[in-house]
């Protein structure tokens, strides 16, 4: 057994622990934003050696669309073409990052766990890598893994959300962007509708993070526990377009408890005027 397989067990990995198993294991540059500030150019100035690009709109999302919203994941077949392009195969250990704060490429470290790969978030991103970095542009040789479907217990369509606001499940439903989106005093990309599902609990991502760092357990604990999220029988994450809700995920599951996400989420939701929206911090 390597090194690198002892890695990546828990959903972050510290630049301190990466840096003896650089080697090792399969580095994922997944820079993205929504102002378009980072993504492949930035890769290709300097990235983490030998590391590869990966597209969230392209690799990590199907086409955007009313039902879907802005990011649906991509079909099992296509992900699985996807990293066979990429060079990824099944085995691989995989480590995400970005410059920080770890949104898109929790998007990523999400899927391949949830698919039961081994991958880890680099806590704080470049921003924390003393080591050598060098120009990007890397590619590796295909793969050919195998078709892994989605597995049902950890996503939540529209519908499964639609029954839990409508019921009393005792189901919670995490928010993960921003409180100013959460409660609709700020506008939402592509001019969708403001506000939040009826009965979800604000739950923003970066709140996770002090200084670009993931919070230690106790502190998440203590977060997620205030939100009632420890204790429920079922917690489902959402965000704008299914992307940041994976790093309340991976917070989540860094404490023990296997939330579901909503792909969906605010895209999908409030594209059709007859779904209720809620306003407001409650």
């Amino acid at each position: 057994m390597t090194t690198s397989d002892l890695l990546c067990h828990r959903p972050f990995i510290a630049a301190d622990e990466l840096a003896p198993v650089l080697d090792g294991v399969v580095l994922a540059d997944v820079r993205w934003s929504l102002d378009g500030s980072q993504g492949p150019a930035q890769h290709l100035q300097a990235t983490l050696p030998g590391a590869i690009y990966v597209d969230l709109d392209t690799d990590l999302s199907s086409p955007p669309s009313v039902d879907g919203g802005r990011h649906p994941l991509p079909t099992p077949e296509a992900f699985a073409a996807t990293l066979g392009r990429l060079g990824i195969a099944e085995g691989d250990v995989v480590v995400a990052f970005d410059h920080g704060p770890g949104v898109a490429p929790a998007r990523l470290v999400w899927m391949l766990r949830s698919l039961g790969q081994r991958a880890a978030l680099l806590d704080g991103g470049l921003a924390a890598w003393d080591g050598p970095t060098s120009p990007g542009g890397t590619s590796r040789p295909p793969t050919a893994p195998a078709v892994r479907p989605w597995p049902a217990e950890r996503l939540a369509d529209t519908a499964a959300v639609l029954e839990r606001v409508s019921g009393d499940a005792g189901a919670v439903l995490l928010d993960a962007r921003p409180a100013a989106r959460f409660a609709g005093t700020a506008e939402e990309p592509g001019g969708a509708p403001r506000g939040h599902i009826p009965g979800a609990r604000s739950a923003p991502a970066t709140d996770n993070l002090a200084g670009g760092r993931v919070l230690g357990p106790e502190e998440l604990r203590a977060r997620y526990g205030a939100i009632g999220a420890l204790e429920a029988p079922e917690v489902i994450a959402y965000c704008g377009s299914g992307v940041a809700a994976c790093l309340d995920l991976l917070a989540l599951e860094e404490l023990g408890v296997a939330g579901r996400l909503y792909p969906g989420s605010w895209s999908a939701w409030s594209a059709d005027p007859a779904r209720p929206i809620a306003t407001g911090t409650g």
